[in-house]
């Protein structure tokens, strides 16, 4: 069935959610996981006169680190197998997070890409959180995406509180 999950995570309840069905379905199929973290800079760290955006850069390089670190001790502790990955924005070149998700999920050679609906960014949108709609859009395979609500359910939440998006 699935060889090859990326998750992308971002340190939100949500995508730890995210992790937890990615962990189920290796489990039961005994896939590769693929935690993947994707370091943004804000363009508005750059515009702040007398404001340092290494220091930025830094605390979300460190929170990368946090991230892909619990990441990796979850994956050992439920007997699966994967290596986490950070990996960041490019200034120049107009890529967003959605694209490097797509781009990482390429190089994985993913054949599902699981996360949440919701993340760190907040709810810019309604329905679907801004990143997960354009990488359901430009996905290179099918995305899972686990909701916002599944997060807020706590630990026990039901098998059935993931719904299933696949790319266009």
């Amino acid at each position: 069935m699935y060889d090859r999950i990326l998750v992308a995570l971002d340190g939100s309840d949500t995508a730890s959610h995210a992790l937890d069905a990615a962990l189920d379905l290796a489990k039961l199929t005994g896939a590769t996981l693929q935690p993947l973290y994707v370091i943004d800079l804000p363009l508005i760290a750059f515009d702040a006169p007398g404001y340092d955006p290494s220091i930025v850069r830094s605390a979300l390089v460190e929170e990368g680190r946090r991230v892909t670190a619990e990441a990796t001790e979850r994956i050992a502790r439920a007997g699966a197998v994967g290596i986490a990955r950070t990996i960041e924005v490019s200034l120049t070149g107009g890529e967003d997070i959605a694209h490097c998700i797509e781009l990482a999920a390429r190089d994985f050679d993913a054949d599902l890409i699981v996360m949440g609906t919701h993340g760190r960014r907040g709810m810019r949108r309604l329905v679907l959180g801004s990143v997960a709609e354009r990488t359901v859009r430009g996905a290179p395979c099918p995305v899972l995406l686990v909701p916002a609500q599944a997060a807020c359910a706590g630990a026990n939440a039901a098998p059935h509180a993931v719904e299933a998006q696949t790319a266009s």
